[in-house]
């Protein structure tokens, strides 16, 4: 088999979102050339695989590439996201990401791309549907792969399932019908939630849906999270005030948790449970109103096994039977990965500066790159925040969040950058800083005499729990 010799400026490793974003920025602020090898048969990474009724769980207007629009700002009108920004669907995400590629990248003339393609390593690919196979000299490798998302659809369930039992991924939800008299839903995240979501809209009767929750989960208000400079004012900017205030007066981390949930911070399913989880869910107050409407949660661990008459979990059973449709929900699509750094050498590895912000972190990194030189600067401007899994990672991610803005705030250019940067969701509070309004003024102020207390008493407290795990 012959070797076909390419060569670029840069090598991408993923089409997914993050590679796009990342890509986006880099080939609008230089003129480097640019490979890009996916394993999948367009852009957009896991949204190919991704269940059919998928939405954003945030608006679009925060989400894809820097350089383009998804959607048209327009607020929805009907359905449990009513009276807030519009949240793209699964094909709409596709093909927006497809036309980038085919609208923009491809025709500057600076741009291969190869889908349906495996990277092997050492400048290496090769074709997974023929005999392609290709050797690259480059000047950085860019691993838009790293965060490792994974939907459901892409593997078997971890847990055993007898063949008499019928378990699926969400995917297959649309196409089964009536054909099952009981549904149980396995996975608290949002992957859940949005399937125990389908079957209400879809008229299953609550008392037909089993929702195996093996940790109770603090969400997010999507309400709190809006572009728009009536939202914005109105709550993004008071949801940050807010926040502060409430660490700031907190005298430890279980009451911290209730004054976030007391002002509506963070929801959460059943108030008289305390969460674990936290993992960036968001809903609607309205979504969250339907799914207080299922009844018959589980609350046993993980899944075990699934047999015929019954299911195991680790703290007990549950019965099953063969005319119950069991929806795998359990996949982690925001693996917690280990921090490397984004800069090194010839290498340059895509992970969140926000938390679970990864396009708008792929475009900062992508403009860190264009725009400063030295692996130190650019590793100090972006210092990676691992995905959160339990709440105590919310005061984790909430400390690292607030002390890489305050780092990007130094630097003149990078905040004229971050003004002008359609996916950052949180550029209103550089807007703030600068107005004249007298309500906006006092919210400001507010929130820089609490800023540094709060950062102080978000790190005692962290300090507390590591004290208390030894």
């Amino acid at each position: 088999m012959e070797t076909t010799g390419l060569s670029a400026d840069y090598l991408v490793i993923g089409g997914g979102a993050m590679g796009m974003a990342f890509t986006d920025v880099l080939m609008a602020e230089t003129d480097a050339t640019v490979i890009m090898v996916d394993k999948h048969h367009q852009p957009g990474g896991h949204w190919n695989d991704a269940y059919p009724y998928v939405r954003l769980h945030q608006p679009s207007a925060f989400y894809g590439v820097n350089s383009r629009d998804l959607g048209s700002d327009t607020i929805d009108q009907t359905g449990w996201n009513k009276g807030l920004y519009e949240l793209a669907t699964n094909s709409e995400v596709c093909a927006y990401f497809d036309q980038v590629m085919q609208q923009q990248f491809l025709p500057s003339g600076r741009m291969q791309y190869f889908p349906m393609c495996e990277y092997q390593g050492d400048g290496r690919f090769v074709s997974l549907v023929s005999n392609g196979d290709y050797q690259v000299k480059v000047n950085k490798v860019v691993d838009a792969t790293y965060m490792h998302v994974t939907v459901p659809s892409m593997r078997d369930p971890s847990y055993e399932v007898s063949q008499e039992a019928r378990c699926v991924p969400p995917n297959h939800l649309p196409r089964v019908g009536g054909q099952f008299q009981r549904y149980v839903v396995i996975g608290a995240g949002k992957t859940g939630m949005d399937a125990c979501l389908w079957l209400l809209k879809n008229e299953v009767d609550p008392i037909a849906i089993t929702w195996i929750m093996p940790r109770d989960s603090w969400i997010l208000d999507r309400a709190m999270i809006q572009p728009g400079a009536a939202l914005f004012d109105n709550s993004t900017l008071g949801f940050f005030a807010q926040q502060i205030e409430a660490i700031v007066e907190a005298d430890c981390v279980d009451d911290l948790f209730e004054r976030l949930n007391a002002c509506g911070q963070l929801l959460r399913l059943d108030e008289n449970i305390k969460p674990t989880m936290y993992r960036c869910a968001t809903v609607t107050k309205l979504e969250l109103e339907q799914l207080r409407r299922i009844d018959n949660i589980v609350r046993l661990g993980r899944v075990q096994r699934i047999d015929g008459d019954c299911i195991v979990l680790d703290e007990g059973t549950v019965p099953t039977n063969t005319s119950t449709l069991h929806v795998d929900c359990s996949a982690d699509g925001l693996e917690r990965r280990p921090t490397v750094p984004a800069f090194d050498g010839d290498k340059i590895t895509l992970q969140s500066l926000r938390t679970c912000q990864q396009v708008f972190s792929a475009a900062l990194i992508g403009h860190v790159e264009a725009a400063y030189e030295g692996d130190a600067i650019k590793n100090q401007l972006c210092t990676p925040v691992p995905h959160p899994n339990s709440h105590i990672d919310w005061l984790n991610t909430t400390l690292a969040n607030n002390l890489n803005q305050a780092q990007w705030l130094q630097d003149e250019g990078l905040q004229k950058w971050l003004l002008a940067s359609r996916l950052d969701g949180f550029r209103g509070l550089l807007v703030a800083l600068t107005s004249t309004d007298p309500d906006m003024q006092a919210i400001v102020q507010s929130m820089g005499e609490n800023m540094l207390p709060s950062i102080g008493k978000l790190q005692a407290f962290l300090a507390e729990v590591e004290a208390e795990a030894i």
